[in-house]
């Protein structure tokens, strides 16, 4: 999708990223995130209740379609917090000399600029421009960039240059992103994405979803994987309890990332 140029434009960028996150907006609460009057956030999600971008609710707005994601920048700007406490407790989960895979998104970006903070000696295969550019400016890390096809929209490689590459290596924990996740596992708006999650899954003795809360119960179009294919899930907040007892059933072990740390809890 685009827009003009301007502030309206990024204005309605952000409250569609907003709703990428959230089932549903509040318009008090835009108008305070985006420094502006509740009467101009009006306008705004009239305008893209027009072009049948969103749905306009008492109050607010609703939305989104399954098959529709923020672009990268967009998402990069949200939940900043939480991916920040989630990059963290996932760092902690790296050893020094391991092989690790990691896939495109903001979370994993976070992540990967945590790891260059800690310079640990380690090896990153990835098919992220943000990963790499993370991790090559300190000289401890080896960076291995997959081949592809450029998505401007998300910041990386796919196709299957990318997963026939990913598929020559042996990996110790990939770590991936998602839109949202169910009971039935992690799921996504990308195919391409789809296909680079699994293989690096496949190729990895552990496979580890960074994931905020927000995301907890978002159906999206297609189901990268069972849940029981995760071995850990590193997130800001405990999910509710259906979601919790499934990932415990599956053995996977959820790591609850806080500001100050991160508190595991094991299956």
């Amino acid at each position: 999708m685009s827009f003009p140029e301007g502030k309206k434009a990024v204005r309605q960028r952000l409250i569609l990223a907003e709703l990428g996150l959230s089932p549903a907006v509040r318009t008090s609460d835009l108008a305070r995130r985006l420094g502006v009057s509740a009467e101009t956030v009006r306008r705004d999600i009239e305008e893209l209740t027009q072009r049948g971008l969103v749905s306009r609710t008492y109050g607010g707005a609703a939305g989104r379609q399954l098959g529709l994601q923020p672009e990268f920048q967009d998402r990069n700007t949200l939940a900043v917090e939480e991916r920040e406490a989630i990059a963290r407790a996932a760092a902690k989960l790296v050893q020094p000399g391991d092989v690790i895979m990691i896939d495109s998104g903001s979370t994993t970006a976070r992540f990967a600029h945590v790891l260059a903070e800690m310079a640990k000696k380690i090896t990153v295969i990835t098919n992220c421009f943000a990963v790499a550019n993370a991790l090559v400016q300190q000289g401890s890390a080896r960076v291995l960039f997959c081949p592809g096809d450029f998505s401007a929209h998300e910041r990386g490689v796919y196709g299957s240059e990318t997963c026939s590459f990913l598929q020559r290596f042996n990996a110790d924990i990939a770590f991936i992103g998602a839109s949202g996740l169910t009971f039935e596992g992690p799921n996504d708006v990308e195919t391409q994405a789809c296909w680079v999650k699994r293989t690096m899954i496949d190729r990895a003795e552990r496979s580890v979803l960074l994931l905020d809360g927000a995301k907890f119960n978002r159906r999206h179009l297609e189901l990268v994987c069972p849940m029981e294919r995760l071995s850990d899930i590193v997130t800001d907040r405990a999910p509710d309890s259906v979601l919790a007892e499934k990932i415990a059933a599956d053995n996977v072990s959820l790591h609850l990332a806080r500001q100050s740390g991160h508190v595991r809890v094991d299956a």
